[in-house]
């Protein structure tokens, strides 16, 4: 790599593409200095930088592109390369390609803190929506207000970055790439619902601590692993943890269950994490487990993802799910199973989506976002959107509701004049939703099974529940644990230890 140019055809922008850069023009051209170009993962964002560099030499200009990983710095530069860039130095280290002298360089953002600001005439910021402290001193200074530096992102949410950039320019949304056909279609079933209660929020997400004692319990790697052999699929798939305990926890539940399955983290390796793709585009690993790394600048083939880190950020959540929605041959649509609640807290990822920087002041409450986030399928747990009544997946439809309430684990149905009446005999209400016997049984069986109960606690729980045995029910199968019964079984937890007898009576 000595800064020749490859011998492969450069990549051509497309129609939108071209628009994006006339639309970047002319907001230089009205003063603009930190413009923000938002683009969803997948676009070619590495692409339109490729053809802005070569535009910039073309009129003698010294370009700075800056990355916030050193994992970017090769795959930019093979990237540019590809695209016809060339004379690239890049400042990185001891980088073989390390040449001050080149027109063009790539520079990893921790480089530059311990070096220093390199000449040149326009800076473009790889992943713009990562505020370093650094990056905001260099564009104050005032020796450099007139130099243009562009951010690049597909979540430029961050709070306050409006008083950083000042324009941003909307290339496209998620949902009208799919649209589209640019990026893949995807699925999403929320297998688990952790019990998040006690977690505390800091700078805006869950504390990691906290959230990783919760989440890194025996039942629920367990059924993250087991999900993924029922439901993967035997896809390629990331899973994402909370922390590097977790990650390893989930590898090693996925090589006992004999799944192939790698590990990453942010101190793995460059010549391992080479390896570890390797393995992964030849099939020889199923799921890489990892955490802090493949969320940003990853153009693996990717057809599932496991969401096993509980996130309360927008941007964190899309740059995840984004890591599965690039297109592939023969890929029909990403599988995402979502072991963590965030879809049904944040609402799906094409659903995400702002118009302005933030400028660090509260936003307007979206008092209609409650209503639009997506529901669960009881039967299957698939996740549709709000507004569809019949399960696309399964085809499960809803039963109309009926004036049923529980009081104490009984069915008891109100009279006309809101009086007791007499007790159902087929189904059971949970927070509002009827499930037939059989299938709440069968949940329960679920639930002991997944949880290591003694036998016998799901018969015992049905007679709780209902105040009869299960004698119509004894045969029934396993079913997914719905949130209502798994609310319903923790209620009842709470209700014994405030009383002071088990936790989990059997």
């Amino acid at each position: 790599m000595n800064g020749l140019l490859p011998s492969a055809e450069p990549r051509r922008l497309r129609d939108d593409q071209l628009h994006t850069i006339e639309i970047l023009r002319g907001s230089l051209a009205a003063g603009h200095r930190r413009p923000m170009v938002m683009a969803p993962t997948g676009w070619g964002k590495t692409l339109l930088a490729s053809h802005i560099v070569q535009m910039a030499r073309e009129k003698g200009r010294r370009v700075v592109f800056c990355v916030p990983a050193i994992d970017l710095i090769d795959q930019t530069l093979a990237s540019f390369w590809h695209d016809g860039v060339g004379d690239i130095g890049v400042i990185q280290a001891d980088h073989i390609e390390t040449d001050w002298s080149r027109p063009v360089q790539i520079a990893s953002v921790q480089t530059l803190m311990r070096r220093g600001y390199p000449p040149t005439d326009l800076v473009i910021i790889d992943e713009g929506h990562r505020r370093f402290d650094f990056y905001e001193r260099w564009m104050a200074d005032p020796d450099w207000a007139s130099v243009p530096f562009i951010g690049l992102s597909a979540t430029p949410w961050t709070k306050g970055l409006a008083k950083i950039f000042d324009d941003l320019i909307i290339s496209a949304t998620t949902a009208e790439l799919i649209e589209a056909g640019l990026l893949s279609k995807f699925r999403v079933f929320a297998p688990d619902h952790p019990d998040l209660r006690g977690v505390k929020t800091v700078a805006g997400d869950y504390h990691e601590g906290q959230l990783s004692e919760a989440m890194n319990k025996a039942p629920l790697v367990a059924n993250v692993v087991e999900t993924w052999v029922a439901r993967g699929e035997d896809r390629p798939t990331l899973c994402f943890a909370v922390d590097r305990a977790h990650a390893k926890h989930l590898q090693q539940q996925f090589e006992a269950a004999g799944v192939p399955a790698g590990y990453q983290d942010a101190h793995t390796p460059k010549d391992e994490r080479k390896e570890i793709r390797r393995k992964f585009h030849r099939g020889e690993i199923k799921v890489v487990c990892n955490v802090g790394t493949l969320t940003t600048g990853v153009d693996w083939d990717v057809r599932a993802i496991i969401l096993a880190r509980p996130t309360r950020s927008e941007i964190l959540f899309v740059q995840i799910i984004g890591r599965g929605l690039r297109t592939a041959e023969g890929k029909a649509d990403c599988l995402i199973l979502d072991h963590s609640d965030t879809t049904l807290r944040l609402g799906f990822v094409t659903d995400i989506h702002h118009e302005e920087l933030d400028d660090g002041r509260p936003r307007a409450k979206q008092d209609k976002k409650r209503e639009a986030l997506p529901k669960e399928c009881p039967k299957c747990t698939f996740l549709r959107p709000a507004r569809v009544s019949v399960c696309p997946s399964c085809g499960f439809k809803p039963e109309p509701k009926s004036k049923v309430e529980t009081a104490e684990g009984r069915l008891i149905e109100l009279g006309r004049r809101g009086g007791l009446a007499k007790t159902s005999s087929s189904v059971i209400e949970l927070r509002g939703r009827h499930i037939p016997l059989g299938e709440f049984y069968g949940e329960l069986k679920s639930y002991a099974r997944l949880h290591c109960y003694k036998p016998g606690w799901a018969f015992h729980q049905y007679l709780r529940a209902v105040g009869k045995k299960p004698a119509t029910h004894d045969s029934a199968g396993e079913m997914p644990i719905s949130p209502e019964v798994e609310g319903w079984i923790k209620s009842r937890q709470i209700a014994w230890a405030k009383g002071g007898g088990r936790v989990h009576p059997a």
